[in-house]
């Protein structure tokens, strides 16, 4: 069994927001602070998920917790282990969460007695690290089977579910009893929107937090258009970097380059002036890239010349994920399926994940080179990528599912698929925002306005503050 990790967690001084925030937002953010560093002096919070890298979770744990740190927070973040059969078990509770069947296999007793045996060991191990009066935060259903143990060594915990569903069906409810044995034992469960919290908690107990960005990341700062080129060209996506160097921003300030080259399916090469839409997420049935290559190829080629880029990490590098590597090649399988004239503008990219912030620098790269962005998700518990999309003034397609829905005003500042499975519907929203240029440009400035107000990472530490000190 792999053993638990550390990954360090470096501090970033909160004041550097105040580049992005009203006077308001920042006044707000310093109560905060001065509240956390009262209240938790002598303590430590912990937060614990499955993989430090690839998905949604591990990119927000890396960009809160250095806030946290630099605001004299002691926060450390751990990631447990677990063989094949856990991790087959966890992604199918996660698929059943997100209403879908994944592989067909139910939870059953066999499933139950191993997922509790590989998190019993674990439980042990980490009730060695904590000492009395720390806070455990656990991520997602790979974690939830801790909850007991360490509840009973005292500690309080918060579960935190970053996956649901609006209206639950019975793939969704399965998944529910299977967790909740060891869910309502939690002193808080915290859920990404109202609708997501689960019926058989008690209502004091539950809280509501909307994921954020943080908007001096790799994947997110600012990036002018010919070093967004000259990324794009060293990493093998686009040709013709001209003479800037392929660098970045690092978290900690320092510059860095790109050394690696993405994977890509293609058939043709985009050129310095292609239109793109682009789709930028884990290979996951759930992301749908299947309807993303065969809408795009059925009804935005022969009506705009844009091309399609779908990208993703390199399936091998994501460990908490086992089915990313078929749902990759199903798509692939679909691209060469494609008639020639949508073969040559349709592109599948696999980012390398060797080194998280250069894989971080390509995604921000990808997103400012977008001129439209997609997420046509079947399931979503927020989508962080919308955020970040919106974060880059570029407008977005995506469903009117889950968080997308609140992070999205349909028609101010994106459109909204009231059916992610109708590709015509797709298709036209695609190229309606490819064909008038104004309209994208509004849309994409609004929604740079509205992740200012409500999604940036102020706003998620000020909770965080609150809910833990609530349990001290």
């Amino acid at each position: 069994m792999p053993d638990i990790s550390e990954v360090e967690v470096s501090a970033v001084d909160p004041q550097r927001l105040a580049a992005v925030l009203s006077d308001e937002q920042m006044a707000a953010l310093q109560a905060a602070i001065g509240e956390a560093r009262r209240v938790f002096e002598g303590r430590t919070i912990w937060n614990i998920n499955s993989t430090a890298k690839g998905g949604g979770v591990a990119e927000m744990l890396a960009a809160l917790l250095p806030y946290a740190r630099g605001a004299g927070i002691d926060t450390r973040w751990l990631v447990i282990g677990g063989d094949d059969e856990f991790f087959l078990i966890t992604k199918r509770i996660h698929n059943r969460l997100h209403g879908a069947p994944g592989d067909g296999e139910e939870l059953d007793d066999d499933d139950r007695r191993h997922y509790e045996e590989v998190l019993a060991a674990q439980a042990g191990e980490l009730n060695l690290q904590f000492r009395p009066g720390d806070i455990v935060i656990l991520h997602d259903p790979q974690t939830a089977g801790l909850i007991p143990a360490l509840v009973d060594a005292g500690y309080p915990v918060i579960w935190r579910c970053h996956v649901g569903m609006d209206t639950p069906n019975d793939d969704a409810r399965r998944a529910w009893n299977f967790l909740l044995p060891y869910v309502r034992r939690a002193s808080r469960c915290v859920f990404s929107r109202r609708a997501f919290a689960w019926e058989g908690l008690d209502a004091d107990r539950i809280a509501v937090v909307a994921p954020s960005i943080d908007p001096f990341t790799p994947k997110n700062y600012e990036m002018d258009g010919e070093s967004v080129h000259a990324i794009l060209s060293a990493a093998g996506i686009v040709d013709d970097g001209g003479r800037r160097a392929a660098t970045y921003t690092r978290v900690d300030g320092s510059p860095g380059r790109i050394q690696r080259r993405a994977t890509v399916t293609e058939a043709s090469r985009i050129g310095a002036e292609t239109p793109l839409a682009v789709q930028v997420s884990r290979w996951d049935r759930l992301k749908d890239p299947l309807g993303v290559l065969q809408g795009f190829a059925g009804g935005v080629v022969g009506r705009c010349d844009a091309h399609l880029v779908l990208a993703g990490p390199s399936v091998d590098e994501v460990a908490d994920d086992p089915e990313g590597a078929e749902a990759y090649r199903e798509v692939k399988r679909a691209w060469e399926a494609l008639a020639e004239a949508a073969q040559g503008r349709c592109h599948l990219v696999c980012l390398p994940m060797d080194d998280e912030e250069e894989n971080a620098a390509m995604v921000n790269a990808l997103q400012r080179r977008a001129d439209v962005i997609v997420q046509k998700s079947l399931a979503e518990g927020f989508g962080l990528t919308v955020a970040e999309a919106m974060w880059k003034a570029r407008p977005v397609v995506a469903s009117r599912i889950g968080g997308i829905q609140d992070q999205v005003e349909d028609g101010v500042s994106g459109i909204l698929l009231d059916d992610p499975r109708d590709l015509t519907e797709f298709a036209g929203a695609v190229c309606r925002l490819l064909e008038d240029p104004e309209l994208a440009r509004s849309m994409g400035e609004h929604a740079r306005a509205r992740v200012r107000s409500n999604f940036l990472g102020s706003r998620h530490l000020a909770q965080y503050v609150g809910i833990c000190a609530e349990l001290v």
